[in-house]
């Protein structure tokens, strides 16, 4: 019977992450990658071909746990309770994977991008950002039964602007957002979407 990798995909991603979250993409090497796991480099180029597919393994998979439990929250049935699930999911995750939270909100996608990416890398980073789009006017068209410019703009603003600026700065910080935000979150959105029911009922006046 073979014996466990010792040095799995996973294990190599995780002590990236770590590294990125504490110094950012650029300060971070295969060599420091290697010491934080106790493995001889020729491990890490054993499943990753170079530092660019590796780090762009290390966005992606922080890219896709925080988007796809935004999509989920979206799931909820009653739309007024979908917007405000779906701005709590970013709290939520930022406390599930704080490293990832310091990967995905102090850096730009550009940073971990480069023309060493692999195509099937790409095409991922690609399809990721076109489900943030097609979810975001699915779900405006959901909330406010169109998908007006002034609707998008609203939908975007209650449910991803505010909750990113609201725990930015925490995690900037180097500090796990207190649960007060969320009750904080939750009125913001809950106001925004007051504001925007209102002023769609004077204009059909």
């Amino acid at each position: 019977m073979p014996r466990p990798a010792k040095f799995t995909p996973d294990a190599i991603l995780k002590a990236a992450s770590e590294i990125v979250a504490a110094r950012g993409p650029g300060a971070t090497t295969m060599g420091e990658i290697a010491v934080k796991l106790g493995a001889p480099s020729g491990s890490l180029y054993h499943r990753f071909q170079s530092r660019d597919e590796l780090l762009g393994r290390v966005w992606l998979q922080k890219a896709t746990f925080f988007q796809n439990a935004f999509a989920r929250a979206l799931d909820e049935v009653d739309p007024r309770k979908a917007a405000v699930e779906a701005a709590l999911s970013l709290p939520r995750t930022v406390r599930a994977d704080f490293a990832g939270a310091r990967i995905m909100l102090l850096h730009r996608r550009e940073d971990f991008m480069s023309g060493g990416w692999p195509k099937p890398m790409q095409d991922e980073a690609a399809r990721l950002g076109q489900q943030v789009r097609d979810v975001m006017h699915e779900f405006t068209s959901r909330l406010f039964n169109a998908n007006t410019k002034a609707a998008r703009l609203t939908t975007h603003f209650a449910i991803l602007d505010v909750p990113f600026a609201a725990v930015r700065r925490y995690v900037g910080a180097n500090e796990v957002p207190p649960l007060a935000v969320d009750r904080l979150i939750a009125a913001a959105v809950n106001a925004i979407l007051d504001q925007q029911a209102t002023g769609t009922r004077k204009q059909g006046d």
